[in-house]
């Protein structure tokens, strides 16, 4: 009971930053007691093919705020201009653009998708303008310049994750990869589970690829079948995902596939149906994590929508959004440069994702979960720590 007790605590701790006074810009309009509002930018794929990233998103951003606003940083309740880029990334462009010039936001909470981050990234650098991205890892995101964050893993990371998993849990020694050639993201999780998999003893026995939108992959599927791999990983988006993962079991390839968290959407099952189950990917958290920050976040969520389990991405974007509070709290200004020096100096901040520390990469140290599909749900399999 006191464990409970004190996770309760913990949350509404978090969900009320309180904040010192200083001054600061942007025109967001005013709270009743007539301060300027903190007018701060959210960018994500609310209507295109990975909306339910950008939707879970939004959410985690918003349960958030109902929190810090009730007690926000410099007295000035957060005003989240949302926009959406429908998982396009010129479309992210314009409309980063639009956020930075029009609506004068003092920072930017976005992308889950790299390809899209790294389509925007380089406005918000340019006009220093500081910006968290909750789950894109790419590496080359925050190599953009030094305004640009985020507070989830690397994909070096990630790829080494499945592949230690792969050696270590389910004994593979030979590894097909299937990658979606037209998403940084896949590319790059690709590249790092390889280099970690050969490095530990594995062989890749065939590497294919498809693009974004694709149908149909049985060719790919075929030749790998025909490699003997233990095990495939498919290192893509949901939308794609599902339907591999069937065209795969009606082939009758039984070995396992895994994959990355671009998988953590309820429409994995739309394509797939059961052919997933058993299957592994890694992500960020677990729901069924027992520890009372994670508990109390899920059980907010749940009553702020409708019962619904949050995912990584609402997760990720709950954590981004108090890390921006947090610092503009420190920062005592909404002043870009002082809120990007603020962010750099991040430690051990109390995350549902874990204790957040940000490098001087501007990347996020923290370990992952590998969860495993069983049914409609994900059971938590093992937690892997940076090496």
């Amino acid at each position: 009971m006191i464990r409970r007790l004190l996770g309760m605590a913990w949350v509404a701790a978090c969900l009320a930053l309180a904040g010192c006074g200083g001054a600061g810009g942007g025109d967001g309009g005013t709270t009743p007691g007539g301060h300027d509002k903190i007018p701060i930018g959210y960018y994500g794929d609310l209507s295109g093919k990975t909306s339910t990233f950008g939707t879970s998103t939004q959410e985690g951003i918003n349960l958030a705020v109902d929190g810090l606003n009730q007690k926000p940083p410099l007295g000035r309740e957060f005003d989240i201009h949302s926009v959406d880029d429908q998982g396009r990334p010129e479309i992210a462009n314009t409309v980063v653009n639009k956020l930075l010039t029009k609506d004068n936001v003092v920072a930017v909470l976005g992308e889950v998708a790299s390809s899209n981050s790294l389509a925007a990234a380089p406005l918000c650098q340019r006009q220093k303008v500081p910006m968290i991205t909750p789950a894109s890892t790419n590496v080359k995101v925050t190599k953009v310049g030094d305004y640009i964050y985020r507070i989830c893993f690397i994909d070096p990371f990630q790829g080494y994750v499945m592949a230690k998993f792969a050696i270590d849990d389910l004994k593979a020694r030979k590894a097909a990869t299937l990658t979606d050639v037209s998403s940084d993201y896949s590319q790059g999780l690709a590249s790092a589970f390889k280099d970690t998999f050969t490095k530990m003893g594995g062989q890749i026995v065939r590497e294919a690829s498809y693009q974004q939108g694709d149908t149909d992959y049985n060719g790919q599927l075929s030749s790998i079948k025909a490699a003997g791999p233990d095990i495939i990983f498919i290192p893509g988006y949901y939308t794609e995902v599902g339907t591999i993962g069937r065209q795969a079991r009606d082939q009758g390839i039984k070995i396992p596939l895994l994959g990355g968290d671009g998988w953590d959407s309820p429409k994995l099952f739309e394509g797939a149906g059961d052919k997933l189950e058993g299957c592994y990917f890694s992500n960020h958290y677990s729901a069924e994590n027992k520890d009372p920050r994670v508990q109390d976040f899920v059980k907010s969520y749940k009553a702020k929508y409708n019962g619904k389990v949050p995912d990584a991405m609402a997760a990720l974007a709950f954590d981004a959004t108090r890390i921006l509070a947090d610092a503009i709290q420190r920062a005592g200004s909404t002043d870009g440069d002082k809120i990007r020096d603020a962010i750099a100096k991040t430690a051990n901040f109390p995350g549902v994702t874990g204790n957040i520390t940000i490098d001087q990469d501007r990347n996020a140290k923290k370990p992952a979960v590998v969860l495993q599909i069983k049914g409609t749900g994900y059971k938590y399999v093992t937690t892997i720590n940076p090496s």
